[in-house]
């Protein structure tokens, strides 16, 4: 048999002396009184502090919100870009006009600030004006294109215009 089991029959009278004689011992209030608030200031729960505005959302919050406004931000540029998409076309740059306007080899300031220009009318190779967009092809490499040019009187060319073909 276990000694936990059964309590030593000798010690049982002695105990029941010793809380016969506790029973009749009391503690003055006071003294429990203060005992208790010292342990309440002791162990006193610690007030809330007001919590910061970045505090009221979770990490998993913060990371919808950021992925929310990147989101935003990226439709509000695809609004923002141009509609029509950047295309190279297979027109050409300067076109036979047949008394149109000039296109300007200079800045408009220039052309407007020049006091004596004249206007010049050659006959222009075909693959001259290739650089200007002009169609060139192996047939019509040789031909020629009748140019009309304003010309500064030191002799810089400052538009020009081409009317017909030869």
């Amino acid at each position: 048999m276990d000694m936990k089991d059964k309590p030593d029959d000798a010690l049982a009278p002695c105990f029941a002396a010793l809380r016969g004689e506790l029973a009749g011992i009391d503690a003055p209030r006071c003294v429990e009184k203060e005992l208790l608030q010292a342990f309440e200031r002791q162990f006193a729960r610690k007030p809330a502090t007001k919590r910061r505005w970045y505090q009221l959302l979770s990490l998993p919050q913060w990371g919808t919100a950021g992925a929310l406004c990147s989101l935003t931000v990226v439709v509000l540029l695809l609004a923002q870009s141009p509609h029509q998409s950047v295309s190279v076309s297979s027109a050409p740059l300067v076109s036979f006009d047949n008394g149109g306007a000039f296109v300007a080899l200079d800045s408009l300031e220039r052309i407007e600030a020049e006091p004596d220009a004249r206007l010049v009318e050659a006959e222009v190779p075909r693959t001259a004006l290739a650089p200007l967009g002009v169609p060139v092809s192996p047939d019509n490499a040789a031909d020629t294109v009748r140019a009309e040019m304003l010309v500064a009187a030191d002799g810089h060319p400052l538009a020009v215009r081409l009317s017909s073909t030869n």
